[in-house]
């Protein structure tokens, strides 16, 4: 039985991980700070502790690292607002404390896209 509360604990921390990172989405494109506004920003993943206390937003930039840091700093800067506005829209009895880290994910698989097209093109 133990087990299977931790099955279900681990599938509600998943949906609301999921839940979050689609308002995080949608809040972004909102936000009016020049360093977040018109830059090509993705929230690769959103990762919420068991408790549900603590998030860890994982921000990436098609423009690279250099851009998703310095959206990053947007976004701590505007923690606050986008914390309340998950809370409200998703109705969560305990909204975890947002920390946004920059990743270069996006960055690095479209290197090795082009790595791969590159060896594509020198096998024909």
């Amino acid at each position: 039985m133990c087990a299977w509360l931790q099955v279900m604990a681990g599938y509600k921390i998943d949906r609301v991980s999921e839940d979050i990172k689609r308002e995080i989405v949608a809040i972004v494109r909102e936000l009016k700070d020049p360093r977040v506004q018109g830059k090509m920003l993705t929230v690769v993943r959103v990762e919420v502790s068991s408790d549900a206390s603590y998030a860890k937003v994982y921000v990436s930039s098609f423009a690279g690292i250099d851009d998703a840091k310095v959206a990053v700093a947007g976004l701590k800067c505007a923690t606050g607002y986008i914390r309340r506005e998950v809370g409200t829209r998703l109705h969560l009895r305990k909204t975890p404390e947002l920390k946004f880290i920059a990743d270069n994910s996006i960055e690095h698989g479209m290197d090795i896209s082009r790595k791969l097209n590159d060896l594509i093109q020198k096998q024909e």
